[in-house]
This record gives C-alpha cells, structure tokens and sequence, in this order.
C-alpha cells in the first residue's frame, strides 16, 4: 500500500532540480513549534507588485519544486532504511504539493497573482509539517558543531558541561569543535600564554571536554584563533576598556597588524578586532607554541585554525591592513619599497598582495608539518569563507584551495550559513564542485541561530543530497536551548553512543565510502524492487552487475585498504558514473532531482576514497619507512 502510494508519488509531474536563485529579502519567521509548522513563511514575497513580476514568480517556483524534490529525496531514504515504516502522511503531502504547484503555475498564467501566493505558502506549510523526521536515515557523515566560548564559560561546573554533551550526543554530533583559543585568552591553564581567560579558571575546560567527548563516542577538535589577537566584544566581558589589545598584544605591540593610517583595529566587523602581523616572526613563532602546547599537553583528535587571515580590507586603500613592522621591513627588503608608498594603481600593488597572501599561505604550511610531524593522526581543519576565490583573496588573503591542493589541511569548515535551503544551496554547490582544494574534504556550515526548525531539517537533507560529506553548525550557543531540535536530530541521526559502528568520514574514509554506496543501493533496491525506475532490462542488468562489483570493491577496500584496491575502485567509479546517466536517461523525466542527487553521492564517495588514499595509505608507508 505504502510503496504503491510512493510510486503514484513518483509518477505524478516532474521535480526538475534547477539551480536556486537568492532572494534579495531574507526568510521571515516565528518560532514554529515544528513539525506543525503552521506559522511559517520562507523566501515569501512581501509585495503583490514583486509577486507578480518574473522574477518572485520564477523564485516561488523553483522554490516550491526544490522543496518537493528534497521531502520526496528523503522520503526514498527515509523507506529504504525503514521499509515497514507508515509515511503516508508524507506521501500524501508530496502529492497534494504537486497538485499545488500545477495550480500554482495556471494561476500564474492567469495573472491571479495573490492566489498563486496563497497556494505557494499552502504547499510549502503543508510539506513542512510532514517532512519526515521519525525515522533514521542510513548514512555515514560529519556531524560537527562548534562549541563557543560563551557556553563554556556559561558552564559553571563539570557536570554543566557534561550535560552539555550529553544533548550533543543524544542528537547524533560526532565532531566538537571546542573554542579553545579566543582573542588570546586559552580556557585551560597554559604554560605559554600570559593569561587564561578569567572566566574558565578554577578548573581545566579543555581536559574535561575531551574526556566527555570521548566516553560518548565523539572526537574533540581545539578550535583556535590563530591571527586574532584581541576583541572589543571580549573586552566589554572582561570589564576591560574598549581598545585593550589583549594579553598579549598589549605588551608587544610591534606584532600587531597595522592598517595604512597606523590603526590597530579593524573596525570592518560589528565586534572590532586587532590582528597580529603575519610576517613577524616573533608572533608567528608564538602561536605555533601554544598549537603545539596543546597538541603535546591533549588528548585532542584535532586542531581547527579560525581568523587564518587578514582583517577584510576596505576598498578605501588608507584603511587596508598589512603594514605592520616585520611585513614593511621584509617587503621592502625584497623589493626595495615600502609597501606604504604604493596604491592600487602602483606596479607592485599585485606583488605587496601576493606577499601577504604568501604569508597566510607559508603559516598554515608550517603549522601544519609541525603538528603532523608531533601527531600525525591529528586532523588539521580550517574555519574559511565561501567568497569566490578572488574576491577573497583582495578582501582578506585567505587562500584555502592552495592550503587543500598542498595537503596541509584535511578538512574544510566553510562558513555558508543561510537562512532558507536555496540560498544555502546557492553559496555551496560552487564550493563543493571546486577540485581545486585537492582531496581535502570541505562541509558547509549551518546557522542555528534564528533559523526555524523546519528549515533545518531542508538543510540537512540538502547536505545529503550534494557532494558534501557532512555539516557543521554554528554553534552550541543556538543549540543548548532548542529541544525540538534536539530531538528531530535524535531520531533521524540516533545517539552517539548508538551509533559506534558508524564511521566518521574524515577518520575511516574507506569504510565510510563503503556505508555511504550501501546506503545508495538499499535505495536502488527499493525503487527497483517495486518497478520504480524506467529502465530497460538490459540497462538494468547492467547497472546492477556493475553496482555488485564496485560494492565488492568499496567492502575489500574498506577491510584492507592499497593503492591497488584505491585504483581499481576509482576507475569502476567513473566508468560507472559515465553509464549511470545514460541508464538513467529516462529516469531523469520523472525526476531529474533524484538522479542529480545521486550523482552528487556517488561524487562524494569518490572523495573519500582520494582522501583515504592521501591520508591513510601516505600515513601507512610513512609508518614503514617508505616515501
């Protein structure tokens, strides 16, 4: 009967997936008390004047159509995993929508623009309060958050904090970026820093955190602020005045970053701060003593470098920043020019940008061997935004693709929040797509704060449905509250302490290719099983012979990985891949969303298995003496 109704859903229009289209008004929303999410409206128009016009009618649109394909996605997931489970109020939603958006689209043609708005909102509430979030889906992923400073000093004891991570793990979170380095101040009592932060003295946060993490099944990265040496925002805290530059910029100055008029703050940021110089020396080689005091001293799985760059440069060129002592000294040095005299228009404008660019670059390197060379089973990752490369390199020297191509970095957390799923798929599927960060795995990050649950959830299945290997959210801050939350996460991700054979992509990259194809096939299966697929007989023979054998692959792979089962594994992938759109030709009629999501998997397990071959294998021979 449930299957039955799947397949009417599958045969009733099209969900063409068509790239999202940002809106230039943001999501407005109350508080849903989700899944009844009665009162919420995302991306909606707020004028009868724009709803009328192309554009909001092509955003409602595809909007709609995104949202129908991703509950329908997920809903395939949802019964592969748990095939006796009843989803037909889902179905029935998935359904009803399609109905809808055909009303919809006469509506339009009719020019009955605030009917076509009414059934619009009508089919998004109504696939809201039945996206489903009462099953487990069946995949291997990066579950990560980041847990902020300010929860931690809000945690007044050990038992505060452990109960933290208890709701971190009932929730299914495998990977804790703890704040352990903010604005100069570590949380624990440090050998090398002047100061620990005031408000976490009394007894070792960091410690403790790893042990919780580790008694549930979690790993524990430090995340560090690396160029960030003082906050305005931090101050107020402290009760310290507004322009103290910190612990340790306050007694050496000479390391500061300093802008062209001799500024130290960079007041681009609501919460203004002040920057080390990159190019001295004397800084450079304190922050990498506190990376490796913590490397040496903890029980960390990880160290994540945040603020890896320069304060974002104004396009005044009087208020850029990079002329601190050491960068003018050394710039000159080379080029026989103070960086100060020149201006954009000068012929060594784009070399004084290279120079700092290079200077980020040459730190991340080194930071890198130097904590691999101590702990090579440490996961370096980086906190980095998603602007488009060059625009990124002018505004703030952050060069993260060399950082991937080079194997310095392992993993990526990009900063991509967004308040509705299509404008989040907008800032992802470039970065996703992008080879040239090497094999360094990248996740999205996912804003907790103001974002209704019912978009949450579209945002998670949205991560599963592209290249990505997993989300980070931002931060515990927003999560601590939120017990719907909490628990939709519960059921459809399960606890950490349940989930002890599910591997952590970035650690058992094999293995969770592995899971990632079995999670796939169980969904081929189904839609196989019960005539869901238009397909030939012959094409359908062959896809299923070559589906077994590059499982057989992945399962060898993951229980003995080589470079000769790494090779074999990725050649099956592309041929395979290059058939499975021919395959699928006809598929992609009932649904070109589905397809592309596969594809999208498919692109994500091939990563895994580049990242396992530069990662696990490269630390393999190096464990046997071979290079």
């Amino acid at each position: 009967m449930l299957l039955s109704s799947l397949k009417k859903i599958l045969l009733v229009g099209s969900c063409m997936f068509m790239p999202s289209i940002l809106l230039n008004s943001p999501a407005i929303a109350l508080k849903p008390n989700f899944p009844k999410a009665h009162v919420y409206i995302a991306r909606s128009v707020r004028s009868s004047n724009l709803v009328g016009s192309d554009t909001g009618i092509e955003n409602m649109r595809e909007a709609l159509q995104n949202l129908i394909a991703r509950v329908e996605s997920t809903l395939i997931a949802s019964k592969a995993k748990n095939p006796s489970k009843n989803q037909s109020a889902t179905e029935q939603a998935i359904s009803q929508s399609k109905s809808q958006l055909a009303q919809f689209n006469q509506l339009v043609r009719e020019r009955d623009y605030k009917r076509a708005r009414e059934v619009y909102l009508q089919a998004r509430r109504e696939l809201w309060d039945n996206y489903p979030t009462d099953t487990r889906y069946n995949q291997s992923e990066i579950r990560a958050i980041w847990l902020d400073r300010g929860t931690l000093v809000n945690a007044r004891t050990q038992s505060d904090l452990a109960a933290i991570f208890d709701r971190l793990a009932a929730s299914g979170i495998n990977t804790v970026f703890l704040e352990t380095l903010n604005a100069s101040y570590p949380i624990y009592p440090s050998h090398i820093a002047p100061e620990q932060n005031p408000l976490t003295r009394g007894w070792d946060r960091l410690a403790v955190a790893i042990n919780l993490a580790h008694q549930r099944n979690m790993e524990l990265h430090a995340w560090v602020w690396i160029f960030a040496g003082a906050n305005q925002g931090h101050n107020a805290i402290l009760n310290q005045p507004k322009n103290y530059l910190g612990p340790v910029l306050s007694h050496h100055k000479d390391w500061a970053n300093l802008s062209r008029r001799g500024e130290i703050f960079d007041h681009s940021s609501l919460n203004k701060k002040a920057f080390f110089d990159p190019g001295n020396p004397q800084a450079r080689k304190y922050i990498l003593s506190l990376l490796n005091e913590i490397a040496t001293n903890y029980d960390v799985d990880g160290i994540q470098l945040d603020y890896i760059r320069y304060p974002f440069q104004s396009k005044d060129p009087a208020k850029t920043f990079g002329y601190g002592k050491s960068s003018r000294w050394e710039f000159k040095n080379m080029t026989g020019v103070d960086p100060l005299k020149l201006t954009p228009k000068s012929p060594l404008w784009k070399r004084w940008l290279s120079f700092k660019i290079g200077l980020i670059d040459s730190f991340v390197e080194t930071a890198s061997n130097q904590l691999k060379d101590k702990r090579p089973d440490l996961v370096v990752s980086a906190a980095v935004f998603p602007y488009e490369r060059t625009e990124r390199l002018h505004k703030i020297q952050q060069n993260w693709e060399r950082w991937g191509s080079s194997n310095w970095i392992d993993l990526f957390a990009v900063m991509t929040y967004a308040m509705d799923t299509d404008s989040l798929q907008e800032k992802t599927q470039p970065i996703l797509n992008n080879i040239s960060a090497g094999s360094a795995l990248i996740v999205p990050g996912l804003r907790i704060l103001k974002v209704p649950d019912p978009v949450m959830v579209d945002q998670f299945q949205l991560m599963r449905n592209l290249p990505s290997l997993g989300y980070v959210l931002f931060a515990v801050e927003g999560f601590n509250s939120n017990t719907s939350l909490q628990e939709i996460l519960n059921r459809t991700q399960g606890s950490a302490l349940e989930n002890k054979s599910e591997p952590i992509p970035y650690r058992y990259p094999f293995q969770s290719a592995y899971k990632r194809y079995q999670a796939m096939q169980s969904e081929w299966d189904l839609l196989i099983d019960n005539n869901l697929i238009k397909i030939n007989t012959e094409d359908l023979r062959a896809w299923q012979s070559q589906s077994r054998r590059i499982s057989s692959l992945l399962e060898s792979l993951a229980g003995v990985p080589t470079n000769e089962k790494v090779r074999q594994s990725q050649d099956q992938l592309v041929d395979f891949n290059s058939n499975f759109m021919i395959w699928l030709e006809h598929q992609k009629s009932i649904s070109s969303y589905q397809v592309s999501a596969w594809q999208s998997r498919l692109a994500s397990i091939a990563k895994l298995i580049s990242y396992g071959q530069r990662n696990i294998l490269a630390e393999n021979r190096l464990k046997l003496g071979q290079r």
